[in-house]
């Protein structure tokens, strides 16, 4: 399979568990059933988990570029800022 399209793949499976994750968290956070809501967390944090094994596997061929790591001073200042 020719790269080009193992990133795609990759990326359309890294989105779809990032949408799948913000839906888990709306609907514990509106469940009253206690057994709906652990339910629901086990599934959300076994898709975490798998979300962040496929990123490590994305970065190591190259699919995917983190951005880079914020300066201390630019740290500081978002912090000042939200303080």
């Amino acid at each position: 399979m020719p790269a080009i399209q193992e990133k795609e793949m990759v990326n359309d499976v890294l989105s779809m568990v990032k949408s799948n994750l913000t839906t888990y968290a709306t609907a514990i956070s509106e469940s009253a059933n206690p057994q709906l809501r652990q339910t629901l967390q086990q599934i959300r944090n076994s898709d975490e988990q798998f979300q962040y094994q496929l990123y490590q596997i994305a970065e190591q061929k190259g699919f995917y570029k983190p951005a880079a790591p914020a300066n201390p001073q630019d740290i500081q200042t978002v912090q000042s800022q939200l303080g």
